[in-house]
């Protein structure tokens, strides 16, 4: 599958991880959807880097959690262009949940977005793609899903839950759609990283270094060209830390 005029729906696209991707696919020529939920001004800003590369995107807004938005947001695509060909699972969220001090509220804002959000993505976007015969899905997922934090355990978890549905789906949804997920290690720190805790996490990382939200996009658009002969398969994108 090439890369140009395909459209492309990213989530969670108007900043971090999900606008390198989105960036890096509309230089390449794709017809790119950002989706965001609350952030419209920097969806708009990236909407307008966008621009500047290759096709003007499409903005859809909804919450990812929710089964009426994601229907909503496919009617709006499919309005604008008829069909959709890559789905790009990348929005969650990830704060810390030292176990004894987390909560089922926490426990469910997990697994409501970063579990339950893919499920209905894959499902609902995944349809369109089995009728039109042809679809790739990337899940973005996390090297904690097997080497599991524990200040951040039902994060780790729904990730974990990630893999489990993109394995299933590579069946569920063969010949036609391809599934696979991306393991990213650490790459774009979080605001409230020290510099002790950075130190930490390069010290453990055999490449020595915190990886660019770059590293995540190169690899979702091999995924997208790179090969139509990979499917439930996941691809680490953490400089070896997972090793350690």
């Amino acid at each position: 599958m090439q890369v140009q005029d395909r459209v492309i729906l990213i989530t969670g696209s108007a900043e971090r991880v999900g606008k390198a991707i989105a960036l890096r696919l509309a230089k390449a020529g794709a017809r790119v959807v950002i989706q965001y939920r609350t952030k419209a001004e920097k969806a708009r800003e990236t909407a307008n880097q966008l621009a500047a590369l290759g096709p003007a995107p499409l903005l859809v807004q909804g919450d990812i959690s929710k089964e009426e938005d994601w229907l909503s947001m496919r009617e709006e695509i499919l309005t604008a262009y008829g069909r959709i060909d890559v789905l790009v699972n990348n929005a969650a969220i990830f704060y810390k949940t030292p176990f004894l001090q987390s909560t089922l509220p926490d426990w469910r804002h997990f697994l409501d977005v970063n579990l339950t959000g893919v499920y209905l993505g894959c499902r609902i976007i995944g349809e369109v793609m089995v009728r039109q015969k042809e679809g790739k899905i990337i899940n973005i997922a996390d090297v904690a899903a097997e080497k599991v934090w524990k200040d951040y355990i039902p994060y780790c978890v729904s990730k974990a839950g990630v893999i489990a549905l993109t394995q299933g789906l590579a069946k569920a949804l063969a010949p036609h759609v391809l599934v696979n997920a991306i393991a990213p290690g650490t790459v774009l720190l979080a605001e409230d990283y020290d510099e002790e805790e950075e130190h930490r996490l390069i010290e453990r990382t055999p490449l020595q270094r915190v990886g660019a939200a770059g590293d995540i996009a190169a690899a979702a658009e091999f995924l997208i060209s790179g090969s139509d002969f990979i499917t439930g398969t996941v691809i680490k994108v953490d400089g070896g830390r997972s090793l350690s």
